[in-house]
Parts: C-alpha cells; sequence; structure tokens
C-alpha cells in the first residue's frame, strides 16, 4: 500500500528562525521541536546529521539528507514493513512568514499494512501537529491553535505506554522501603 502523509504550519516567524528550531531535533534538553513530555524520546547515535541513526520507540530511521535551517530527511528503519522516508523542510511563504512542511512518502507491507491505517498513522499525525505546535511557541511565543488529540489518540498513547512498562517493568522497591 502507498502512503503520501503531509502536514504543514504556517508560521508568523523568518525562515531562520523556523530552521534554527528544526535544527534543534533530538538535542535533549535543547530540543525546541518534538514534544518529548507526551511521546517517546527522539534519540540518535551521534549529531543530527546524514549517517546518524535512531528514532523514538517504535519507529527507527537513519538520517540520509540534512541541510541545517532548511532540511532533514529520515529512511525508515523500523517497524518492519515500512519502506520510504520522512522529511522536515522549512519553506518561504512571504515576508516574516514560513511554512513548516512534513511529508511522509512510503510503501507498507505485511502487518504494516494494517498497523499504520490503525494505529501508526492517528499517532503519527497527533505526534507531528505535537511538534507543529512547539515550533509555533519557540518561534512566536504562543499556539494560536493548539493540537487537541482525538479520543483514540488517547486510547492508543495509554496503549502503547502500558505496552513500553511491560517491556521495561521498573524495579520493586524492597520490602519496608
Amino acid at each position: 500500500m502507498g502512503v503520501h502523509n503531509v502536514h504543514e504550519r504556517l508560521l508568523a516567524a523568518t525562515e531562520d528562525e523556523v530552521g534554527a528550531v528544526i535544527d534543534t531535533l533530538a538535542s535533549g534538553e535543547g530540543d525546541l521541536l518534538w514534544p518529548g513530555r507526551d511521546w517517546s524520546p527522539m534519540e540518535f547515535d551521534r549529531p543530527l546529521g546524514p549517517g546518524a541513526v535512531g528514532g523514538h520507540w517504535p519507529v527507527g530511521y537513519t538520517v540520509t539528507g540534512y541541510v541545517p535551517g532548511r532540511w532533514i530527511r529520515f529512511e525508515f528503519t523500523r517497524p518492519r514493513g515500512f519502506r520510504g522516508f520522512h522529511e522536515l523542510a522549512v519553506l518561504p511563504a512571504g515576508p516574516g512568514r514560513t511554512r513548516l512542511h512534513h511529508t511522509l512518502t512510503m510503501t507498507t507491507g505485511g502487518w504494516a499494512r494494517i498497523t499504520w491505517p490503525l494505529a501508526f498513522r492517528p499517532l503519527h499525525d497527533a505526534c507531528l501537529e505535537d511538534a507543529f505546535d512547539r515550533a509555533e511557541l519557540a518561534c512566536t511565543g504562543g499556539v494560536a491553535r493548539p493540537a487537541r488529540w482525538s479520543p483514540y489518540v488517547r486510547l492508543l498513547q495509554a496503549l502503547g505506554a502500558r505496552a513500553v512498562r511491560s517491556r521495561h517493568p521498573r524495579p520493586h522497591a524492597p520490602a519496608g522501603a
């Protein structure tokens, strides 16, 4: 199955301001884009740049292209059945206005033909809108129309958190502690 998914946000900011935000991706505490409070952390094995390997549970990718302040492309490495890429681009939209553009283009195979539309797509869409809220906040100091999760996304998030806890249980406190 072919997938083409696009998200955009028009920001009242310059290309350089928006570009500076995307350059903070996966930088830990200084990350102004990734909504790490509500989503698994975005992590790479090295600083953002071509060849960096990482992702966010359970999605993995390799950075295959990077023009600082302008464009990043990620090639999928997991989950199984995701074949393609996603990318972020900073596009001019007139004086003092910039479009933050995200494109995901892939084919799905095997179980991914079912998991993409049922789980990954709604989660992907919600996560991107949360990231765009963070970019808008960083560039303008506010968010005009904050993204809202649907009840279905809240359910999927709860199920995902439960799955993570079952794979990585917290150590039990010793008796009497």
